[in-house]
């Protein structure tokens, strides 16, 4: 890393290349230093997921380990339809039929779904207040040893990931959580934070939360849209996928960089 490198991420792309073209050039992004962190949802209720993934595999290559993407829940049904589980929708189509699907989709399946550097961790959705930090890693690790073999049982998605087990509830926190009831269990509440069930709270929030003692980098709530809380959490969905500007944040300061959408 070259002296006076600056660590950019930007939120969930639902498939908004044209919006992601747009904001790259005004983030006056170092290519020989600065590092990249996408939260994931690359693809999926947008217009161009094509275009979205196959620019985020050439910035991976561009950057190296300087780049992180991980696996979001729409990133997680794109390979579900790639593996005939679930229906592909017309957004995702143009990946499935495009000449160079077969290494886009190999690359997007070896995403990790944690990564850690220094006091950040960076996840799609959320963690249980019950893992450390070193559990929720741990996790991640199982998880992405189960996708890289070609398991297709995670793929189903949602609420059914509750039925699988641990390695179920684990995909499920890392992709899917949004809020947790006052039992511990996470509700189904998909809108802000402050019009949520009484007892319901964000599961950056929850009481006894064990991962403390790193800033949370993560996307996946549009209704939470940018929050940012140092040392805890940092979340980006700024809802480009429902009109909303896609939203990148330099880390080191806390400078945002939004985009409204583009074609």
């Amino acid at each position: 890393m070259t002296d006076g490198a600056r660590h950019w991420a930007i939120g969930d792309v639902h498939g908004h290349a044209k919006t992601l073209a747009a904001l790259w050039p005004r983030l006056d992004f170092d290519l020989t230093g600065d590092r990249l962190w996408l939260v994931g949802d690359l693809v999926n209720r947008g217009p161009d997921s094509l275009g979205a993934l196959r620019w985020a595999r050439s910035m991976a290559s561009t950057l190296g380990d300087r780049f992180a993407c991980v696996l979001g829940n729409h990133d997680l049904h794109l390979l579900a339809a790639a593996a005939g589980r679930r229906e592909p929708g017309e957004d995702l189509r143009p990946i499935l039929d495009a000449p160079d699907a077969a290494d886009l989709l190999e690359w997007l399946r070896f995403r990790p779904l944690a990564v850690r550097e220094g006091g950040r961790l960076l996840v799609h959705a959320g963690l249980w207040p019950t893992w450390s930090v070193d559990e929720t890693l741990m996790w991640a690790r199982r998880l992405e040893g189960l996708l890289r073999g070609g398991s297709t049982d995670l793929l189903t998605g949602g609420k059914a990931l509750l039925g699988k087990g641990e390695i179920g509830e684990a995909l499920y926190a890392l992709t899917t959580l949004r809020l947790l009831r006052t039992d511990g269990r996470p509700s189904t509440f998909k809108g802000p934070p402050d019009d949520a069930p009484p007892g319901d709270v964000p599961w950056f929030e929850a009481p006894h939360r064990r991962w403390r003692g790193l800033e949370v980098v993560c996307g996946h709530w549009a209704a939470l849209g940018v929050h940012r809380r140092a040392g805890v959490v940092c979340a980006l969905d700024s809802g480009v996928a429902w009109g909303g500007p896609l939203t990148a944040i330099r880390l080191d300061d806390g400078e945002l960089v939004q985009q409204e959408p583009v074609g």
